[in-house]
């Protein structure tokens, strides 16, 4: 990647929607010679989708929380098991797999306390395989994820 790609990259995280001709103009290239540069970047899979961020709260989702996952044992089985029952919920956001005292750190949105608690009580607690969880409510929100800081 040079630092043309890099300046693509940069302005399409912030306006997916830019228009081909913007684009080109911004970066100072042709047309086509941009429209290859972007469809290369996404055959390589540098660019991987592009999508609408809506805002979570204008959505009715009022709340965000983090929770904490510890498992049981870090079998293969239980692992799989894990992942595959959180790739069903949708009100988890994020999954992560980290290092440290928990085994993985999840997001979810929620409309309520009360949603929270029923996802909380009658899907998360019951995977086989988890053993604590800690619940981490987000009061507010500093900064959240724009993209990606790339170096030109």
């Amino acid at each position: 990647m040079d630092r043309l790609d890099l300046r693509i990259l940069s302005i399409l995280q912030k306006d997916g929607q830019i228009s081909m001709a913007r684009l080109s103009e911004q970066v100072g290239l042709s047309l086509s010679a941009c429209h290859r540069r972007v469809k290369l970047l996404e055959s390589e899979g540098k660019i991987s989708h592009y999508a609408a961020r809506l805002n979570r709260k204008s959505v009715g989702l009022e709340i965000q929380i983090f929770i904490e996952v510890k498992l049981m044992r870090s079998r293969r089985a239980d692992i799989a098991a894990f992942e595959e029952a959180i790739a069903e919920m949708p009100e988890v956001l994020e999954c992560h797999l980290i290092s440290g005292e928990f085994d993985y750190l999840i997001r979810v949105a929620a409309r309520n306390t009360e949603d929270y608690e029923a996802l909380y009580r009658e899907r998360l607690s019951l995977i086989p395989s988890v053993a604590q969880m800690k619940t981490l409510l987000c009061l507010s929100t500093v900064k959240e994820f724009r993209g990606f800081h790339l170096s030109e």
